[in-house]
């Protein structure tokens, strides 16, 4: 793919050529980027979003010297999907073909980005960056089946990435181990690792004990690696993470960077540091939040310390809603609104479950304590990636550059229509406007309802935190509900009354595009060069 350099972005930081040389000494270097992407941290888990049991005061000053957006998205309700897109700048429901990514990827998947598609991180490398990935990964590794043999590849540095250091699949499924770019951490050729299977009777590696109250994780599938496994320690895995990522922040020197931060943190189970436990008003979800945003305190403690902090673009974002399980049922009890007053959580396809926070800080470029009620969705990072850097792509996919909507004050919408999908394909959604249409009852995401289950989510979720709804009664559908929902979200963002059935002609037109979407061809993918 050909990569034009454009001028007009000279005023910021002038003109590099793809090596990362300055073509002229009158203007300043390109500004470094770090991209902090939580994991299922909720649109109320933020004191600067409205949160009261609990403290995030790193957090809030990146709000306070930068912009908050109060209507941004993540591409999916689930974190697998919206990682995909996150990366690609395509919507998820186009991957695999065009069949789609809509649930998590399985132990054994893959990697699920095509190493030919251009990426976040190649937009970066493209222009002279050093880049990093750090955290968790979730899309796979290798082709076909991953059987966890080295070298792990396809991964991460064949989509653009120099190094990796993280999680290779999520805090609450096996392996419990770490990867370093494609090899996991403390292996030994004498004890490999092997995939026992999910139903599997034989003995598996030992794992970190955690205690029931911090919520569901699921039992070891490996056997072998034994000290791979002594080196992974759930209650440390926030700080190991932190260390890795600004310890390489710290090694870069002369080239700009894109460091991309995907922490664990707060998705279940809940296993902050010791000295975080009990520091929140919202049990261990609010200690595990707490321990978040002192990672992001360590990151820009780590810019300042280096000297770069302002040349330093700050992206803070989730991947998705929060998530009614143990932990954060028992934060809802304690008066903690994880998605504030919005309806639904993580998997579903209401607001709750993909309207995120996202803050962002560029000290002289954006201006501080600013809010942007500008519709955007995480597939724009590759636009505005590429536009930040200089590149004018041919194809930008389903990505819309925001720049402007970051370092200024547009009078009109950048983003005017996206789509969003929860865990169900029934459940793909269209936003237009102010207008959200959904084509079928429900959320399309957790259905758990009884005390003992551990994905609380749909109807049951509203009488839990108090959310009404008009197709919703006593926690349950009601059997007259409209067959689709349609929602005004600028009278009514809390999504308590469905109005399809005033609007039929505006149900019937957004119905109409869903299908046209479905039925269209992935979009073309600008290769790398």
């Amino acid at each position: 793919m050909t990569i034009q350099t454009t001028s007009l972005l000279a005023p910021f930081f002038g003109l590099f050529t793809l090596s990362g040389q300055l073509i002229s000494a009158d203007v300043p270097a390109p500004p470094n980027v770090v991209l902090i992407f939580a994991d299922d941290l909720g649109y109320g888990d933020l004191g600067c979003y409205g949160a009261t049991k609990l403290k995030t005061p790193h957090i809030d000053k990146l709000a306070a010297e930068g912009k908050k957006f109060t209507d941004a998205h993540s591409s999916s309700a689930v974190c697998t999907p919206s990682r995909y897109g996150l990366i690609t700048g395509e919507y998820p429901f186009r991957a695999n073909g065009g069949k789609g990514i809509w649930g998590p990827a399985p132990i054994t998947s893959p990697l699920l980005i095509d190493t030919e598609t251009l990426t976040l991180a190649d937009v970066f490398k493209n222009s002279g960056y050093d880049t990093a990935a750090f955290g968790k990964w979730h899309l796979g590794f290798g082709e076909g089946k991953n059987d966890w043999q080295a070298p792990l590849r396809p991964g991460p540095q064949d989509l653009g990435f120099d190094y990796y250091f993280g999680m290779p699949v999520v805090n609450s499924a096996p392996p419990y181990l770490y990867v370093e770019n494609d090899k996991i951490v403390g292996a030994d050729p004498a004890d490999p690792l092997i995939h026992l299977g999910r139903n599997t009777t034989e003995k598996t590696t030992p794992i970190t004990p955690i205690l029931p109250k911090e919520s569901q994780r699921s039992a070891n599938q490996f056997t072998g690696a034994v000290e791979a496994h002594k080196l992974f320690n759930d209650y440390e895995v926030g700080t190991k993470l932190t260390e890795k990522a600004t310890s390489w922040i710290k090694s870069r020197k002369d080239k700009p960077f894109f460091c991309y931060f995907a922490t664990t943190n707060v998705h279940h189970p809940f296993t902050p540091a010791k000295r975080f436990q009990g520091t929140s008003e919202s049990g261990v979800y609010g200690d595990f939040v707490h321990e978040l945003d002192w990672i992001v305190g360590e990151v820009m403690k780590t810019l300042e310390e280096t000297g770069v902090a302002d040349n330093t673009l700050v992206i803070f974002t989730s991947d998705n809603g929060g998530m009614f399980n143990l932990g954060g049922r028992a934060a809802a009890e304690k008066g903690h609104k994880i998605n504030g007053d919005l309806l639904g959580s993580k998997f579903g396809i209401w607001e709750g479950g993909h309207r995120i926070p996202f803050i962002a800080k560029w000290p002289g470029k954006i201006a501080p304590g600013t809010v942007s009620d500008q519709l955007t969705i995480s597939v724009d990072l590759l636009a505005t990636a590429a536009a930040l850097t200089g590149q004018n792509l041919k194809d930008q996919k389903d990505s819309i550059n925001i720049l402007p909507a970051l370092t200024g004050t547009p009078t009109q919408p950048l983003r005017t229509e996206m789509f969003i999908t929860p865990n169900k394909p029934s459940h793909m959604a269209y936003r237009k406007g102010k207008w959200m249409f959904i084509p079928a009852k429900g959320s399309g995401g957790f259905r758990g309802s009884k005390p003992g289950q551990h994905a609380w989510g749909g109807p049951a979720v509203t009488k839990l935190v108090g959310s009404p709804n008009s197709d919703i009664e006593n926690g349950k559908l009601k059997k007259d509900a409209p067959p689709a929902q349609l929602y005004d979200l600028e009278a009514d963002i809390n999504q308590t009354k469905n109005i399809a059935k005033d609007h039929p002609e505006i149900a019937k037109e957004m119905a109409a595009e869903i299908k046209k979407a479905k039925k269209r061809m992935p979009s073309p993918r600008p290769k790398k060069k």
